[in-house]
Parts: structure tokens; C-alpha cells; sequence
């Protein structure tokens, strides 16, 4: 049963870094679990294997992250979250540096499935900590701070990442994630106060949730918007390098316009779910649907790939934003519970999507996966308009 509890009583510029080093080990996070967008085709090349393949590295992740959210939340709900949340940073250093050192592809994979325990177990819980470091005042904007570094992912991590990754190889990029997770490690144990559990969520808890009509229909929206972006964005370099012919240093720069939109992104569905939170959801599918559909046709010139790919990114910016509002609007007494069922179903499709795009890369084009991946998001802006449609009284 949730409890309410009072922030310690810190000093305001401690409690405020404090919240300041969740952030950071998010972005650190997130950006070891989509930085092989960046080096897909390079990793690939690296070991002789498909873009398909290749994309393993985006899928196991996932899939693991998915079944790790639930599993380390209600295995782990006694523990002090401090600790927890070190011990998952040290893994994630290990992570970047077994991928950095594997000298075969199934080291690489077995490095994902390190990241993968990182991001269920990780997200979960720092999720709902703002409230535990903050006064309540502050605990909306400390929330904010906090989810700011999925987009932040996008637009600094995966960019700077890419870069470094060709410019010295694509070692050293997770050599360099390495070195973020172990300072993040110092700052949260230097920074983070002890956080013993008050809030225990069990497998009654999880199951009660999965049986609500709004958790049903947020589960549904999140599946199919997540499922078309990441089968065709996890595929976005190959497509920029063989479609549009970019070289590696412009696929960066159009990767950094990428995350910025989607940072703008983030702070205008922030705005935008308070007062219009069904319009929200569904114009963000709309619009990646219109950018992956059309990519193919208008993506083939510079303009059209930066000017669609800008789009795209202001979309997705609003995705996780609208998707969590819609899981909490549905449970909103169990919070955490809400968090993990939003975690794992994202982090599961996520992976599905990246593993049903290398499929069709591999068969067909990444041209084709594009257009279904967009094909999909409508399905996801008709069926989410349709089913939160206002229901007229009898």
C-alpha cells in the first residue's frame, strides 16, 4: 500500500543535485541503450554481420529491460533504493566495457543483456524518487528534470556518441559511457541520501493494474506507437547513409537536429497532457506516421531527410511523456506500479520493434520498413482517437 512521504529536510542546493544525479544516470542509461543507432552500420562491419543483425543490439536491451522492470521492482521492494541504484550503475560500466573490449559479436549481445537488467531495474525505480528528495512544491519540476534525459539521450548522448565512434572507433564511444557510469556511481553516493523502501509493489498490485480499461488502452497506444518508431528509427543511420547518401559526420549533425526537436518535443507534450492529453497522444502518432511514410519519397534530398527527420523528432519527444500520463490517469494511487507497467511494455516493444524492422531491412529495403513503421503509427493515432473518443450519455 503507497505511503506519503516527506521530503528529508537537505539543504535545497543538495536535494537539487541529488535529483541532478538520477538525471544524469537516465541519460546515461539511455544513451547506452540507443547509441548503437548511431554505429549500427559500423559495428556491423566490425563483426561481418547484417544491419539486421545488427540491430540485435537494439532488441536485447529491450526485452530484457522488459521482463527486469517487474522482476527487480518486486524482488528488490524491501531494499534501500540507494543501493539499488549503485549497484545498477556499476553494472552498466561493466556493460560498456565488455562491449567495448568483445573481441566477438556474442560478447557485444551478452553487454546488452547487462544493459537491458540496468534499464528495468534503473527506471523503475528513480522513476518516483523526486518526491523522496524534494519538497512537495518541487516535486513536479524534479519529475521533469528527471524524464528530460530520455530526449537529452537523443539529442546529446547518441549524436556526441556517434561522433566520437567515428572519429576514434566505436570502442571508445562505450569506453566513454563507461567513464560516465562510474561518475555517476561517485555522485550517487555522495549526493543521494539513504532511501530505505516505503512503498512495497507486489505481483497482486501489477496484476490489479493490467486488469483497468485505461491501463488496457494506454497499453495498447504505447505498443503500437513504440513498435513504429523504434522498427524504423533504430534503422535511421542506413537509411541516411544509403538512402539519402549522407557521409557519417552529416548523419550526426542530423541526428543532433533529431534529438533537439525532440527535446522541444518533451516540453510541449509536458504542457500539452495537462489540458489536451488525448489530442497529445494521438497528433504524436499522426505526425510520426506522416515523417516515416514520407521519408522515403522526400528523404532522398538532404532538405527533405532533415526537414522530415526534425518532425519525427518533435513527435517522438512527446511520446514517452503522453504514454506515462495515460498509465498514471489510470492507476493514479500506485504510481510506482504505474511507472513499472510503463517501463516494461515500453522497453518490450521497443525491442520488438527493432527486431521486426532488422527483419524487413534484411528482406526487403530500409525504405519498406519505413513505410510500414509509419502504416503502424496510424493505426495507433485512428485506433487511440477512436477508443477515448467522448462517450455520449445514454
Amino acid at each position: 500500500m503507497a505511503t506519503t512521504t516527506l521530503a528529508p529536510p537537505r539543504p535545497p542546493l543538495i536535494s537539487w543535485l541529488a535529483v541532478a544525479s538520477i538525471t544524469l544516470g537516465i541519460f546515461a542509461i539511455v544513451t547506452s541503450e540507443i547509441l548503437p543507432i548511431g554505429l549500427l552500420t559500423t559495428i556491423g562491419a566490425d563483426f561481418r554481420v547484417s544491419d539486421g543483425t545488427a540491430g540485435l543490439t537494439m532488441t536485447l536491451p529491450g526485452f530484457v529491460a522488459a521482463v527486469a522492470a517487474p522482476v527487480l521492482t518486486v524482488a528488490t521492494g524491501r531494499l534501500d533504493r540507494r543501493v539499488m541504484l549503485c549497484v545498477l550503475m556499476v553494472v552498466l560500466a561493466a556493460a560498456d566495457v565488455l562491449a567495448a573490449v568483445a573481441g566477438a559479436y556474442w560478447v557485444v549481445l551478452v553487454s546488452r543483456v547487462l544493459v537491458g537488467l540496468t534499464i528495468g531495474g534503473f527506471w523503475s525505480i528513480a522513476a518516483g524518487l523526486a518526491s523522496r528528495l524534494v519538497p512537495p512544491p518541487a516535486v513536479g519540476a524534479a519529475t521533469a528534470l528527471i524524464f528530460s534525459a530520455v530526449p537529452l539521450g537523443s539529442v546529446l548522448g547518441v549524436p556526441a556518441g556517434t561522433l566520437i565512434g567515428h572519429l576514434a572507433g566505436w570502442r571508445t564511444a562505450f569506453l566513454v559511457l563507461a567513464g560516465l557510469a562510474v561518475l555517476v556511481l561517485l555522485a550517487l553516493l555522495a549526493l543521494l541520501p539513504p532511501l530505505p523502501a516505503r512503498q512495497v509493489t507486489g505481483p497482486r498490485v501489477l496484476l490489479d493494474l493490467l486488469r483497468l480499461h485505461g491501463t488496457r488502452i494506454a497499453l495498447l497506444a504505447t505498443f503500437l506507437v513504440v513498435l513504429a518508431h523504434f522498427g524504423t528509427y533504430t534503422y535511421v543511420t542506413p537509411f541516411l547513409e544509403h538512402v539519402t547518401r549522407l557521409p557519417p559526420a552529416a548523419v550526426s549533425a542530423v541526428l543532433l537536429a533529431y534529438g533537439a526537436a525532440g527535446i522541444a518535443g518533451n516540453f510541449l507534450a509536458g504542457r500539452a497532457v495537462a489540458t489536451g492529453p488525448r489530442l497529445a497522444f494521438a497528433v504524436c502518432g499522426g505526425l510520426i506516421a506522416a515523417a516515416t511514410v514520407l521519408l522515403p519519397l522526400a528523404g532522398t534530398s538532404q532538405a527533405g531527410a532533415v526537414v522530415l527527420l526534425v518532425l519525427w523528432g518533435l513527435a517522438y519527444g512527446g511520446v514517452p511523456v503522453c504514454s506515462q500520463a495515460w498509465f498514471l490517469r489510470a492507476a493514479p494511487g500506485t504510481p510506482e506500479a504505474a511507472t513499472v507497467i510503463f517501463t516494461s511494455s515500453f522497453q518490450a516493444t521497443f525491442a520488438l520493434g527493432a527486431l521486426l524492422g532488422g527483419v524487413i531491412v534484411d528482406a526487403f529495403s530500409v525504405s519498406v520498413v519505413m513505410v510500414a513503421g509509419g502504416l503502424v503509427a496510424l493505426v495507433m493515432a485512428v485506433s487511440f482517437s477512436w477508443l477515448t473518443r467522448p462517450r455520449r450519455a445514454a
